[in-house]
């Protein structure tokens, strides 16, 4: 590219001229513009996993057939009021009769892999004793359709549907839950592991705690104090440790076992030795008592301290079954919480979200790709794992249906464009980045949003079931085919 002074203060868009160009400036970037090329693509490693991501209640539908039992999700869509427009997820997608043409769909966008979750109630109605078979079933003919189209399954395990009977029981509250967590992982996994080789033992332990036992904004809708939260969300993560043991011990070896979180992504404000340092002790510590007691067996210093009489009650066997080792971590990213050095005994403060910063259609997933560079980069420096997977990252879209029978998601494509750039930025710093699974395939039934909120890179017509694949899918399928963006 041959490029004059005066014509590259143009090609600064006037910005710049001949006379006012500082000649250092100008023979730096008339290198940098004879080596531009604007069909570049910023690439991943190749094997590189491209998959997206569904839950079982969130799309299976099928809520009373073939001896499902009951869940917390069931019982709480059902309470007048819980969910927007009441909706419930008794036909969700019909995921659980339409798989095979889901899966085509899945083939034709170019996907490498596909994560699901398994409805603890389908298999073990009662969360308990004699296992259904018709509902395993279901998943053995899915994982079998999955690999005869060439895309890997990741299994979640349990994806917060939580059989009722246990519930009644006191759920999280009663340390059986966590027996019966490993009991239904172990026998699920056994059967499976034949055909699936990565196990998730549960998606997101802090949402399902607190926001259905501390907001009471998802099943089981209950507001417990801080002291109740804290033993509950001990023996939620006492289950993970129960079932990564149980895990290993029912499945076919080779089997790899991790865990989907959704940590507290922390950035720092400014990319600086101090900022970066505070950042990595706010990954620390604002995850203590979810990822950092998992990945640690200990829950840190400043934690216990912190919860003072309300810290939970725990013996050092259960710490260490908690910190079982894991082959792989998971994470979903939405929002980032933005980090600066400060004087207080943490070493860092968390900075106030300003009112006029960006979000996407769902007011909580504020704008911010730069997470998708940051929690992988943190992560590996604290903990250095092995294997690391974006488990969930997406955003909600208005998603209207245009004259032409299209729906032109451009806000998505602008969030996953973004996104994207930073991932590749982590991978290109080597941090062991193994794949990502865009949230979601479908639209579906979105917790308490219910259908008010869509997700999908294709769009659901819940009335008719007719699936239309939106923008955003074309423009999944080029960066899978291209390995880049």
């Amino acid at each position: 590219m041959n490029v004059s002074r005066r014509n590259f203060a143009r090609f600064l868009g006037g910005c710049a001229t001949a006379a006012t160009l500082p000649m250092q400036l100008y023979d730096r970037d008339v290198a940098w513009a004879s080596t531009y090329n604007p069909s570049q693509k910023y690439l991943f490693p190749q094997g590189f996993l491209w998959g997206s991501a569904t839950a079982s209640y969130q799309v299976e539908g099928a809520a009373q057939e073939d001896g499902r039992g009951v869940s917390i999700w069931d019982t709480f869509a059902h309470t007048p009021g819980r969910v927007t427009n009441n909706a419930t997820g008794d036909v969700a997608d019909d995921f659980y009769h339409l798989y095979r043409e889901d899966i085509a769909r899945m083939k034709s966008i170019g996907l490498k892999a596909f994560r699901f979750s398994i409805a603890w109630p389908r298999v073990f109605p009662t969360g308990t004793g004699t296992p259904n078979p018709k509902g395993l079933d279901f998943y053995y003919r899915l994982v079998d359709a999955l690999l005869e189209a060439g895309i890997e399954p990741y299994c979640t395990l349990y994806h917060w549907d939580l059989p009722q009977p246990l519930q009644d029981r006191g759920g999280w509250e009663n340390r059986d839950t966590a027996k019966a967590l490993a009991d239904f992982e172990g026998y699920t996994a056994g059967k499976l592991s034949d055909k699936v080789s990565r196990f998730f033992t549960v998606n997101e332990v802090r949402t399902y705690i607190e926001n259905g036992n501390l907001l009471g904004t998802h099943a089981p809708g209950l507001k417990l104090d801080a002291k109740r939260i804290a033993q509950m969300s001990h023996y939620a993560l006492l289950g993970h440790g129960l079932s990564v043991q149980a895990i290993r011990a029912a499945s076919k070896p080779g089997t790899k076992v991790g865990i989907a979180d959704n940590v507290l992504a922390m950035v720092p404000a400014i990319d600086s030795a101090a900022y970066i340092d505070a950042a990595r002790k706010a990954m620390r510590e604002e995850n203590a008592m979810y990822l950092t007691a998992m990945l640690e067996g200990r829950y840190t210093d400043f934690y216990l301290k912190r919860m003072g009489s309300s810290a939970p009650v725990f013996t050092a066997e259960e710490m260490h079954t908690i910190g079982s080792k894991l082959d792989f971590i998971g994470i979903n990213l939405y929002q980032p919480n933005y980090v600066r050095p400060d004087a207080s005994e943490p070493g860092y403060a968390i900075l106030p979200m300003p009112e006029s910063f960006p979000h996407m259609l769902s007011p909580w997933i504020t704008l911010g790709p730069e997470i998708l560079y940051w929690e992988p980069r943190l992560i590996h420096e604290l903990w250095a794992p092995k294997e690391i997977y974006i488990t969930e990252n997406g955003t909600s879209s208005s998603d209207r249906l245009t004259a032409d029978g299209k729906i032109y998601d451009l806000d998505r494509i602008m969030y996953l464009r973004n996104a994207l750039m930073h991932l590749q930025r982590a991978a290109a710093e080597k941090i062991p980045l193994k794949g990502y699974f865009l949230w979601s395939l479908l639209d579906n039934f979105e917790w308490a949003d219910g259908y008010e909120r869509r997700f999908g890179i294709i769009y659901v017509d819940f009335a008719t079931q007719k699936r239309t694949p939106k923008l955003s899918a074309e423009y999944y399928a080029q960066v899978i085919l291209d390995n880049g963006v």
